[in-house]
């Protein structure tokens, strides 16, 4: 894979995690549910972790993030509804819209899991990462069906 891909599929990566964290973040501060508020700490660590990870590798590749990129500026953004959600106070609300932003992570890590050449390292914390990722998805789309009644 050339530097131009690699670039532009970890700044994909380095976005999806920035929007991760900030719609975690948001959602931590303006939830009022106590066991909610631990999980959304806990993700929006997780993605801070994942971020510096990303940032390193494309340092030492020698490879400049982006702000924004023509990709990742036209593709709808999966963090996008959380403050509506949560101005409703709607446990349902809150948690479709984290599960949307979660599919969101799930696709652009496999998207970046199907790039060819990656370096072994930066493989191996993609793969890493998207395990995380995957599991975030699934602890919260467990929530969001358990508050469904």
């Amino acid at each position: 894979m050339d530097s131009k891909a690699t670039q532009a599929l970890l700044n994909e990566l380095v976005q999806t995690l920035k929007d991760g964290e900030v719609g975690y973040a948001t959602a931590l501060t303006d939830v009022e549910d106590q066991d909610l508020k631990e999980v959304f700490k806990k993700y929006a660590a997780q993605r801070d972790g994942y971020l510096t990870e990303l940032e390193d590798q494309m340092h030492q590749l020698n490879l400049k993030a982006e702000e924004d990129t023509s990709i990742t500026g036209t593709v709808h953004r999966a963090f996008i509804n959380i403050k509506a959600a949560i101005t409703s106070k709607d446990r349902e609300s809150i948690l479709n819209e984290c599960e949307r932003g979660e599919d969101y992570a799930v696709k652009a890590y496999q998207t970046a899991l199907k790039a060819e050449s990656l370096p072994g390292q930066l493989k191996s914390i993609i793969e890493k990462q998207y395990q995380g990722v995957r599991e975030a998805h699934d602890t919260i789309k467990s929530l969001r069906d358990a508050s469904k009644k």
